[in-house]
């Protein structure tokens, strides 16, 4: 059915626009309003006087509950390693120890939490991308030596926070304050050295000399930082002069080669000499004494000989001829024979003839070891003229 069929009149949707009331009176809403809250604070409306009284009671706990909850609002928990910094209206207040502290509420007063543990570094020169890659940047990179060439340095400089208030309050930019201040100091350093230096033996002088101007920059600033490390990460010509520069290098490495090669030489030379000089020196000392041995030797001996050639003339004389002739024989191997005491047959003694040429043989080794040893020589030959003192007053 539909709603213009007759008999049916609650279905016209027009019927009634006419009885609708206008807008709602607004002392009536804001009375509901308190009645409201009346009602839920436990009072009613049924006395019109005591509504006041119950809607200051009702503001004074609303404002008590906001001002305890904006009171908790100031608790905050500081991780080992940190310090919080508070300040009251932008001014410093103090500083907080790791845990659990209070300040006043925001806006009265804020903290700013600082890590004073963490090693914290800086790259000036290059950078180090996510993928560990590493890219120059030449404005920060390339410097001026004291000998007017170009060198690209980069460095890996690591602080830590010293002191909190300081790092907060004396200086705006940290991160950027730092970079600039290593740039300068770097290019300083950098520049009262030679490029031979700054690239070669003085690396280790050079990042000491950084480190010190650095911290005495940071510590004039009131910084709060403190340098732990500064590492030189690379030091090179540019890349324009890269190769010429590695063949100086080579040639300076042949260099020191070929000097390290002849100090070789020459300390394994030079001891050599050294001793066969040394061991000249020693033979012909010892040839001295020997000499002057032998000749003191000869001359003791003649005079002993002399002594008893005076006792006894002609025995000495005899004696000296048969030690002569005895010592001249019995190097050879001459055979006499009797021809008028003998028969017809001659028996030569080979066996003998050998002995012989072993005894010259023996007497000529003994000859040179007297040669050689002339402390024994001597001691032979002033024995000698005694035995024959003694064989000659025997006789």
């Amino acid at each position: 059915m539909s709603w213009n069929e007759p008999g049916d009149d609650n279905k016209d949707p027009w019927k009634g626009r006419k009885d609708k009331q206008g807008p709602p009176d607004l002392d009536e809403a804001i009375r509901s309003f308190q009645e409201k809250l009346g009602g839920i604070f436990g009072g009613g409306s049924n006395s019109g006087n005591s509504t006041p009284a119950r809607s200051a009671k009702s503001i004074i706990f609303l404002l008590v509950g906001a001002a305890f909850l904006w009171s908790l609002s100031g608790f905050y928990i500081v991780d080992e390693g940190n310090q919080g910094v508070v300040t009251r209206f932008g001014a410093y207040t103090a500083t907080t120890d790791p845990g659990l502290n209070w300040h006043l509420p925001s806006p009265i007063e804020s903290v700013a939490i600082v890590n004073v543990m963490k090693q914290q570094y800086i790259e000036v020169g290059y950078r180090t991308g996510g993928n560990k890659q590493t890219g120059s940047v030449p404005r920060e990179a390339l410097m001026l030596t004291k000998d007017e060439n170009i060198v690209d340095v980069r460095l890996a400089v690591t602080y830590q926070i010293k002191s909190a208030k300081d790092y907060v309050f004396n200086v705006k930019d940290q991160q950027a304050t730092l970079r600039q201040a290593t740039e300068s100091v770097q290019r300083g350093v950098v520049g009262r050295n030679d490029m031979n230096f700054v690239l070669l033996e003085g690396r280790a002088q050079i990042v000491g000399d950084i480190n010190v101007e650095l911290q005495q920059i940071l510590d004039s600033y009131q910084s709060g930082i403190v340098i732990t490390d500064v590492n030189l990460q690379d030091a090179q010509p540019p890349d324009q002069v890269q190769a010429a520069f590695e063949d100086a290098i080579k040639a300076r490495e042949d260099k020191e080669r070929y000097i390290n090669e002849a100090e070789a030489y020459r300390n394994d030379v030079v001891p050599k000499a050294r001793g066969a000089a040394a061991r000249r020196i020693q033979e012909a000392e010892g040839y001295k004494l020997r000499v002057i041995a032998e000749s003191e030797g000869e001359a003791a001996r003649f005079t002993k000989l002399l002594v008893e050639y005076k006792k006894a003339p002609e025995v000495t004389r005899n004696r000296l001829y048969l030690e002569a002739m005895e010592a001249v024989l019995s190097a050879t191997d001459t055979v006499m024979v009797d021809i008028q005491g003998g028969n017809n047959l001659v028996y030569l003694p080979l066996d003998r003839l050998g002995r012989g040429s072993n005894r010259s043989s023996n007497s000529s080794t003994r000859t040179r070891t007297n040669t050689t040893s002339p402390d024994l020589q001597e001691a032979s030959r002033s024995s000698r003229p005694s035995s024959r003192s003694r064989d000659t007053r025997g006789r």
